[in-house]
């Protein structure tokens, strides 16, 4: 198969090329390096010629309500290239429970990109996947200082970077879903107690304080992030510290 795989040089569309070379199917790479913008269109309609199927992996440069407009934007200029591309088959990588916390703007940004995929012509298979691990450092920095960081109790379900792109290829090459298959890590945490694990692996002396109004996720409301009926990947959270 041909799969045009948009966002294709960065942490997960860098490896869902791999897999799917590696399976004998013919994966294009195509990003703003390679002169593709899916806010303008630039590039589009040459990227997905002759594809059998479009992975979309870009994402918005801000986690703001400015996300909705690229989201809308760039599924729209995505889906009208794909139709007139003759495309069978379009994946889209989302978020477990993105449309369970309308409280983030980016959330609500995802899942108007799901629902303008759903309600197009083309075949489709949405991946939700849980937080990812490589994402924890990140996390912890939007609310540390000197001696602490800070982070509520929230539950996830960390997920490897590696599992999410095994699984996007899987998906990519099998027969449309027309609907959404949840992806999560073997095992849930509360997100202070994985910032206690990762900070004693790295051997960091500061003090994880839990804090029910700090960072991002401190406006989640349950478990909504984790999904114990989900597709469970392999790995571990302290075997992919190691």
């Amino acid at each position: 198969m041909k799969i045009a795989v948009i966002g294709g040089t960065g942490l997960i569309g860098s490896q869902v090329v791999e897999n799917l070379d590696s399976a004998g199917h013919e994966a294009v790479p195509h990003s703003k390096s390679t002169g593709l913008d899916v806010v303008s269109g630039q590039g589009l309609g040459a990227a997905v010629a002759g594809a059998d199927v479009v992975v979309d992996l870009t994402n918005s440069p801000t986690f703001d309500e400015a996300s909705r407009a690229f989201f809308q934007t760039s599924m729209d200029n995505l889906l009208a290239a794909a139709r007139e591309g003759g495309v069978g088959h379009v994946v889209i990588l989302s978020i477990v429970g993105t449309d369970q916390v309308p409280e983030l703007d980016y959330y609500r940004a995802k899942l108007l990109q799901e629902n303008l995929l759903a309600a197009g012509e083309i075949p489709y298979s949405i991946v939700r996947a849980t937080q990812f691990m490589e994402f924890m450092d990140a996390v912890m920095s939007w609310t540390a200082d000197a001696d602490t960081v800070r982070l509520p109790s929230t539950p996830i379900q960390p997920i490897a970077a590696k599992d999410v792109a095994a699984s996007v290829a899987e998906v990519a090459v099998g027969a449309p879903l027309n609907g959404i298959r949840n992806i999560a890590g073997p095992e849930i945490f509360t997100l202070d107690e994985l910032g206690r694990i990762t900070l004693a692996h790295k051997g960091d002396p500061r003090t994880v304080v839990t804090d029910p109004t700090a960072g991002m996720f401190a406006v989640v409301q349950g478990d909504v992030l984790t999904d114990k009926g989900a597709h469970l990947a392999p790995t571990r959270y302290e075997d992919w510290l190691s």
